[in-house]
């Protein structure tokens, strides 16, 4: 499992509940139409092909950040752009349902 985070870019586990509380925002990456299926409330939807397109909105979020799809795969390339852009507090989620 351990493999799998480190692959996925999943960092050490985080208390991802306590972050929101605490003000951070939900990036969601998936396509529009997986969002339009079901999404976290509140969460932003861009997708990661839009990522760089659509940085000035992402930047807007502010810190910490937290990125999700549907297996942590695209919000791993989407936090490669967004850690570009100079985004330091920034967690993979993962996929989405996890943080329901």
């Amino acid at each position: 499992m351990e493999f799998l985070r480190k692959l996925f870019g999943l960092g050490p586990k985080v208390n991802y509940k306590e972050l929101v509380a605490n003000g951070a925002k939900i990036l969601d990456v998936r396509s529009e139409g997986e969002f339009a299926s079901g999404h976290i409330s509140g969460s932003v939807n861009i997708p990661v092909d839009q990522i760089t397109k659509r940085m000035p909105e992402v930047l807007k979020l502010q810190e910490p950040l937290i990125v999700c799809c549907k297996s942590g795969m695209r919000a791993s390339m989407a936090m490669a752009q967004i850690k570009k852009a100079g985004v330091k507090e920034i967690y993979n989620a993962g996929g989405w349902t996890k943080l329901k």
